[in-house]
């Protein structure tokens, strides 16, 4: 197995924390390449690989690192980790990025990425996590399952480097993307408004109030699409992340300490706009929404495949 698999090419669309890391892992059994605007993380990346820190240990691992706008050769599979709100530049160049028979792969944090891809897009769900210690240079967060609605093949090649994944159908990955929607809504913007990590919440008992409120919120809205989450009690679930990644900063937390936007409207303004069509409300997520708006600059143009 890891002889064929290891004549697979990967492109990475992405060259921050959840892209380095996927990017390292997968250079085992891959061909990797990492594809972005970030010049700065392209040239690191280049010179000395990504750098992964983790245990005490500084490993570096050796890919391609491709600018976007030079087009890296077409691959057996993209992986699309830019952030939601870059998903929109990324999706009209991906199907140059693809062999014929390609798949592009999104394990990307909200709702609606899946839809701008396209055809040849599926769809994963990921608890990886991943901090960005600067360019080219990562620090994992701790084990974590990928979940993978495609091909066979892509869970095989996972698992060949790694990466704890297991395959799932198309009515499973809802579940699980909208589960982990509820607790990302919960989490990363209060952490981000706070500016605390993951297990600080635990210690306010007004985070805790919030955060099961909009986790509950999301519940709901999952609830009224017909959506079957993969946990009986979200508000028990968000504080059981919390406390599992309790030394996590989370990614929105990351952005908005680095000035940089966030994924707030995929997430929180996703249980938003999603409740407004179902008739749910939703006013804890857009409390949160709005404080995330008011904290954090709009997306500035930035090429297809910047930094995620």
């Amino acid at each position: 197995m890891a002889a064929r698999l290891q004549e697979r090419n990967v492109t990475i669309v992405g060259t921050g924390a959840m892209a380095c890391l996927f990017g390292a892992r997968l250079a085992s059994a891959a061909r990797v390449v990492l594809t972005g605007s970030w010049i700065e993380g392209l040239k690191a990346i280049r010179d000395d690989g990504i750098i992964v820190e983790e245990t005490g240990r500084r490993l570096a691992v050796p890919v391609g690192a491709v600018p976007w706008e030079s087009g890296p050769e077409p691959a057996d599979l993209v992986l699309v980790l830019v952030k939601a709100w870059q998903t929109d530049a990324v999706a009209p160049g991906l199907p140059q990025l693809l062999k014929p028979g390609g798949v592009a792969l999104t394990l990307q944090n909200g709702l609606g990425n899946l839809e701008k891809l396209g055809p040849s897009a599926c769809q994963g769900v990921t608890y990886q996590g991943a901090t960005l210690l600067g360019p080219g240079r990562v620090k994992p967060g701790g084990p974590g399952i990928t979940w993978v609605a495609g091909p066979r093949w892509i869970a095989d090649l996972f698992r060949d480097a790694g990466i704890e994944t297991e395959e799932a159908g198309k009515n499973q990955i809802q579940s699980l993307l909208w589960g982990k929607l509820v607790v990302n809504c919960g989490i990363n913007p209060l952490t981000a408004l706070l500016r605390i990590r993951n297990g600080e919440m635990l210690r306010r008992p007004d985070a805790v109030f919030l955060m099961q409120c909009a986790a509950l919120e999301c519940a709901e809205v999952a609830g009224a699409k017909g959506v079957a989450l993969p946990f009986f009690d979200p508000a028990e679930k968000v504080c059981e992340v919390a406390r599992q990644t309790a030394a996590n900063s989370s990614s929105m937390l990351q952005d908005l300490v680095r000035g940089a936007p966030s994924e707030c409207e995929a997430i929180n303004g996703a249980v938003v706009e999603w409740g407004r069509r179902l008739g749910v409300d939703t006013p804890v997520n857009e409390t949160l929404l709005r404080l995330m708006r008011a904290a954090t600059a709009p997306p500035a143009d930035q090429p297809a495949g910047g930094e995620s």
